[in-house]
């Protein structure tokens, strides 16, 4: 196996080379007690990768060759800017659609998240650093493709981002449980941001705090709730049936 796999890269040079090239690193593993790896992390901070200390078994798991204490995951995709997708939005004269997505985890939810955003029209799709499903081979592929297409924006603060986005115009809606208002009975045809949480834990309560609007989806099953990735769609299609 070389050291560039095609969703992960191994080997201190190959890394750093990686990140002054400036190429969408997810995120590294670095072995704990590792001494040859101290620039790397110093790199990492300055490039706002994230990196997590790991035990030697881990990367090992990862690969059998020498990995020198540190692997990096590589993105299949270029990372883009919220705020410029915002303003090219408004200037086109169209009305912003973007989707939040709070630590949703699971690749294939997240693969389809991104089929039905690219689908529906929506603007782009805003992710946490640390916490979000990586966006690997296996994802384009659940995606079918629309992560060559719809772009994709990773940042290290969601609540500097909703606020940044409330200041643009936009209103941000949460989809929850915790409401008694239904998705249907908001006007989604204004400038909005929708956040989606994870299935475990839901939409963090400070951004819930944040949010103009919380609304849920009703349910009229012995389930009490949603895939997250089907909760996207009913939410983002009632908002193009809204837009007509």
């Amino acid at each position: 196996m070389d050291s560039n796999t095609g969703d992960y890269i191994f080997g201190i040079h190959p890394v750093m080379e990686a990140i002054k090239a400036q190429k969408a690193v997810e995120k590294l593993l670095i072995q704990k007690g590792s001494t040859n790896t101290n620039e790397i992390m110093k790199m990492a901070k300055d490039a706002q990768i994230p990196f997590q200390i790991v035990p030697s078994e881990k990367l090992s798991k990862i690969t059998k060759k020498n990995h020198q204490g540190v692997i990096g995951f590589i993105a299949n995709i270029i990372y883009s800017d919220y705020q410029n997708i915002v303003s090219d939005v408004f200037e086109r004269g169209e009305t912003p659609l973007l989707l939040i997505l709070d630590k949703v985890t699971d690749v294939r939810n997240f693969g389809a998240i991104c089929r039905t955003a690219e689908c529906a029209g929506v603007h782009t799709i805003i992710i946490p650093d640390k916490g979000s499903a990586r966006i690997n081979s296996d994802a384009v592929k659940t995606s079918a493709g629309a992560l060559n297409y719809i772009p994709i924006c990773r940042e290290h603060n969601l609540k500097n981002v909703i606020n940044d986005l409330k200041n643009f115009g936009l209103q941000v809606v949460s989809c929850t449980e915790k409401t008694d208002k239904m998705v249907y009975d908001i006007d989604l045809k204004v400038p909005t941001a929708i956040i989606m949480g994870s299935e475990e834990e839901g939409i963090s309560p400070e951004y819930l705090k944040l949010s103009n609007e919380k609304v849920k989806i009703p349910m009229f099953g012995k389930i009490g709730s949603l895939n997250v990735g089907v909760a996207a769609s009913v939410i983002v299609y009632e908002a193009i049936r809204q837009r007509g």
